[in-house]
């Protein structure tokens, strides 16, 4: 029952060092930014609403909410405060309380029973918190040390992209080399603390780095070629106004195309090695050749429904776009010349382009890390030692009998 609990030394061992770099990353700052404002902010229930500052201007709302809310935690709980909600007609951003609702409030640290506090948005933490735990249940249940394993892989990527990746691109580093580090460091970490320091990793491993190499090459060039600037990309414009006017925006856009497809990258890169493992357990007399030649049929196979998962992600994400391209009635000329359909295209097109070439990268590096480790494994064939010959025993000569007279 408890047999995909069982875990090596040497897993353990590495387990141990990466929740220490997590404990260690979760308390990395390398951004420094400005301190955050005298106030708090803290969860907090709405208790009663007012909406005759609201108006209704077609299908969008624009004023204030008024909001009288009870303060839940932090060092305010207990307290009631009134609140002011402000809506802006702008759908993506603007949120309308309900009596009942969590909110997050913004409270300074010198508000009194008279002050308005700034009812920011719906309080959500609390429901990703159990979504998250559900997500680490289901793992650890149904893969036992292998899921936590990859639990942790899936904490330690979170935290490498918001306290590496972003702050030091914010820096002003090159953008291009800090994701590709990035995307090497998590294979990595994801791929050894799945399949461990095995074989089948090393291959998984190389496999991947070399799908994202050439994804991280086709996307440099075709971003060129098809002149995309990287302004589509949410809040772009936004943080170029926020001071950092330094950074390159088709860079940005670059390094989100493979570090975004890394994952499909790295779980076909795993499937080809771990086929090609079960067949030298099974074969162990297999040539190179031959075993070369099973992971590209494996390769094959699971090539197709992976481009199409990236197509689906990366289209699904853009679905409302392209509803309202259809409902004008604009012709697939103008459709495939716009710059957002032009941006998807790349980002798909490219990371199905890394995807399929990781299958044969895969295979001909298993066709020699797997085998040739597993040869040296294999214990020589002993030759019998010759036995020493015995000296031929020569039978004593029995004394004759005198003969009877």
């Amino acid at each position: 029952m408890f047999n995909h609990w069982k875990i090596s030394r040497r897993d353990a061992v590495m387990v141990v060092v990466f929740l220490l770099a997590c404990v260690a990353l979760w308390f990395l700052d390398v951004l420094r930014t400005a301190p955050p404002p005298e106030g708090v902010k803290c969860k907090a229930r709405i208790l009663s609403v007012d909406n005759s500052n609201v108006f209704t201007i077609g299908l969008l709302k624009r004023g204030e909410q008024r909001v009288r809310l009870k303060v839940l935690s932090g060092p305010f709980k207990g307290r009631e405060f009134d609140g002011s909600n402000i809506i802006r007609a702008n759908m993506e951003l603007d949120k309308i309380f309900e009596p009942g609702d969590l909110a997050l409030a913004a409270i300074p640290y010198d508000a009194d029973e008279n002050f308005t506090v700034i009812a920011q948005d719906h309080y959500r933490i609390g429901y990703a918190l159990l979504l998250f735990g559900l997500f680490a249940l289901l793992l650890l249940v149904f893969a036992g040390i292998t899921g936590f394993n990859a639990l942790l892989s899936f904490v330690f990527s979170c935290l490498v992209i918001w306290k590496l990746v972003i702050p030091l691109a914010l820096k002003g580093g090159n953008v291009l080399l800090i994701t590709f580090a990035a995307v090497t460091l998590l294979s990595a970490v994801i791929i050894f603390l799945v399949a461990g320091m095995t074989r089948k990793g090393v291959t998984a491993f190389f496999g991947a780095i070399l799908g994202v190499l050439a994804s991280c090459a086709m996307a440099y060039i075709f971003t060129k070629l098809f002149k995309i600037s990287g302004g589509m990309m949410p809040y772009s414009q936004t943080l170029l106004y926020s001071g950092y006017e330094f950074l390159s925006l088709p860079d940005i856009y670059i390094g989100a195309i493979f570090l975004s497809s890394s994952g499909a990258v790295m779980d076909l890169a795993m499937d080809v090695s771990a086929g090609m493992v079960e067949i030298l357990h099974k074969r162990p007399d297999i040539n190179r050749r031959e075993l070369i030649g099973s992971g590209l049929n494996m390769g094959r196979s699971v090539v197709g429904t992976m481009t199409t998962t990236l197509l689906l992600a990366y289209s699904g994400g853009y679905l409302t776009l392209m509803m309202t391209f259809a409902a004008q009635g604009i012709g697939p000329l103008d459709f495939i010349n716009n710059p957002y359909v032009a941006s998807e295209a790349v980002k798909t097109l490219v990371g199905s382009f890394g995807l399929v070439l990781v299958a044969p990268f895969t295979a001909f590096v298993g066709g020699f890390v797997i085998l040739r480790k597993a040869k040296k494994q294999a214990e020589p064939e002993r030759i019998p030692e010759a036995k020493p010959e015995e000296p031929e025993q020569i039978p004593e000569a029995k004394p004759e009998e005198p003969e009877n007279a």
